[in-house]
């Protein structure tokens, strides 16, 4: 009873203190989009601080440096993450724009043609943070401009461009359509869940508890019944 008992309540307390990190990114989320949009340099950035801020961001896309980021889904339909290093004005620093989805080709060997603006570009987007951990089909950096995940590290090194610690998803399109969707849901933080499940284990806790004492309690005079 104490083993199930230590082991539902350590369960509950986890999961308690994810509900609480869950409601820390939604203040952190709603906060950043009350805010009025920053201007992005090339100098260091907090990247947890400015994760949800809206920012402008002038420089020149690396069009070589594209990628395609795999197995994204929209509205139910496979397709790519368009990712493009963009030179920040004035600095040797670049960083990440999620330019937006595009639905994948009824052959996987036609990778979808949408190249960047050319020259000086502004762009207006919110800054993200890719994923800590993924899972990844096959080990080593791709060989082309299809990747299965966004890892700005593996990027850099793979690149050889100094990239800042964020990715800026684009919230409005440039001049010119370009077939991409840029619809960013807002995070999901599912802290409800987590509550339940805390409930959950304390609940058990509370059986194992209840179970016990009702099946090792006697009355008093149990003890004395046959003297």
């Amino acid at each position: 009873m104490l083993v199930l008992v230590v082991l539902t309540v350590a369960l509950g307390n986890w999961q308690r203190h994810r509900a609480a990190e869950k409601d820390s990114l939604a203040a952190q989320y709603a906060a950043a989009r009350a805010q009025p949009a920053l201007a992005l340099t090339g100098t260091e950035v907090d990247a947890t601080a400015m994760r949800y801020r809206t920012v402008r961001v002038t420089g020149e896309y690396d069009a070589v440096h594209q990628l395609l980021i795999d197995n994204k889904i929209h509205a139910g339909r496979a397709g790519f993450e368009v990712v493009a290093p963009l030179k920040l004005a004035g600095g040797s620093r670049y960083v990440l724009i999620d330019r937006g989805w595009i639905r994948q080709a009824a052959r996987r060997a036609e990778l979808p043609q949408v190249p960047p603006p050319t020259g000086m570009v502004t762009v207006t987007g919110r800054v993200n943070l890719p994923p800590r951990r993924y899972i990844e089909l096959k080990a080593g950096p791709p060989s082309g401009p299809v990747w299965q995940n966004l890892d700005i590290d593996r990027i850099a090194a793979a690149t050889g461009l100094l990239l800042l610690p964020i990715v800026v998803e684009q919230l409005e399109p440039m001049s010119a359509p370009d077939g991409l969707v840029r619809d960013w849901p807002p995070p999901d933080t599912g802290s409800e869940q987590h509550r339940g499940y805390m409930l959950q284990w304390y609940s058990l806790a509370a059986l194992a508890i209840g179970l016990w004492l009702v099946l090792n309690w006697r009355p008093p005079d149990s003890a004395h019944g046959s003297a």
